[in-house]
Formats: C-alpha cells, sequence, structure tokens
C-alpha cells in the first residue's frame, strides 16, 4: 500500500530499526518507546488490522505471536513478563492502519492501561 508507512518500512524505503525479519513477518523498535522492551512486530502483507484477519491469516497471526515470543527471550522480559497488545480502529488507539503487535516489557505493566 503506498500511503502505509509500516509497508514503507517493510519496503526499506523508510528507515527503522530492525530486530528480526523472517521474510513475512517483520520487527521494529518503536520510535517513542513506552517501555524499556518496546518492539513492534508486523506483517510484510498489508492487513489493516485484528480485525480483518481471516482464517486464511491463522498462520501470519500465528507466526506473529511466535517471533513476539523468541524476541522476549532474546530481550531478556521472557521470564519476567511482558504485554503484547494490538488496537483496532481509532477508538481502540490504532495510529498506523496495518495490523501491528508491541510487545512491551522490561518494567511492571499497570491495568487497566488508559
Amino acid at each position: 500500500m503506498s500511503d502505509c508507512l509500516f509497508c514503507d518500512i517493510v519496503a526499506r524505503t523508510l528507515p527503522a530499526t530492525i530486530v528480526h525479519d523472517d521474510g513475512a513477518v517483520l520487527a521494529i523498535r518503536d520510535i517513542n518507546p513506552q517501555a524499556p522492551v518496546h518492539v513492534l512486530v508486523l506483517p510484510h502483507e498489508h492487513i489493516e488490522s485484528a480485525a480483518t484477519l481471516t482464517a486464511a491469516h491463522d498462520g501470519l497471526w500465528a507466526q506473529m505471536l511466535h517471533m513476539a515470543q523468541a524476541i522476549a527471550r532474546d530481550e531478556g522480559i521472557e521470564q519476567s513478563g511482558y504485554r503484547l497488545l494490538t488496537s483496532i480502529g481509532r477508538d481502540g488507539g490504532q495510529t498506523v492502519p496495518h495490523l501491528h503487535l508491541h510487545l512491551l516489557g522490561g518494567r511492571h505493566m499497570m491495568w487497566p492501561p488508559g
């Protein structure tokens, strides 16, 4: 998608600090981190949000989750705990209309988040 920030990052036309890329899923450091570890895990394919996932995306969704688990392990937060979250739509707090998981850790998380 030509006007999507994350599609531009996937295409390498915008810079980002890449944590991992397996060809289908990309993980980057958030440019405005909300925790000591704040990584965004997103598919290469443009999918607007978790609300638009279909059964055909089951494998991709699992791949995103497994990448997040591996990064939590690599970042040393697997045992202490971390938060995975995705936002859907404006009222849900979604600011970039491209499916992504926030992996947050390295500090105590509060509830409710906001």
